[in-house]
């Protein structure tokens, strides 16, 4: 079993920075892959960005150029720094652990994006 603990959302003025982490605890193997995917009201749940255990990152088209993902391997730790945030970036931010044939996901944390 694998544990995830987001922390870092909040509100912020459009335009405005958020620096999301998630922590993850238990049976971590060293190669895995983490997530993280937002859902806003009435929407399915997106990927935004993702990060290989070697440093290999992903993102998705709306966020490319405002969102950088990285993470802490001795830590067991990923980051989401978001920068020039826009209202449609509100959503519940998820954490997402993949390894071997195994994925777990955090509880969430709200960012909201509003003047």
């Amino acid at each position: 079993q694998v544990q995830l603990v987001e922390s870092g959302g909040g509100l912020v003025q459009p335009g405005g920075s958020l620096r999301l982490s998630c922590a993850a605890s238990g049976s971590i193997r060293s190669i895995n892959t983490m997530n993280w995917y937002r859902q806003a009201p009435g929407k399915e749940r997106e990927l935004v960005a993702g990060i290989t255990s070697s440093g290999s990152t992903n993102y998705a088209d709306f966020v490319k150029g405002r969102f950088t993902i990285s993470r802490d391997n001795a830590k067991n730790t990923v980051y989401l720094e978001m920068n020039s945030l826009k209202p449609e970036d509100t959503a519940r931010y998820y954490c997402h652990f993949r390894q071997l044939f195994l994925q777990y996901w955090g509880q969430g944390t709200p960012v909201t994006v509003s003047s």
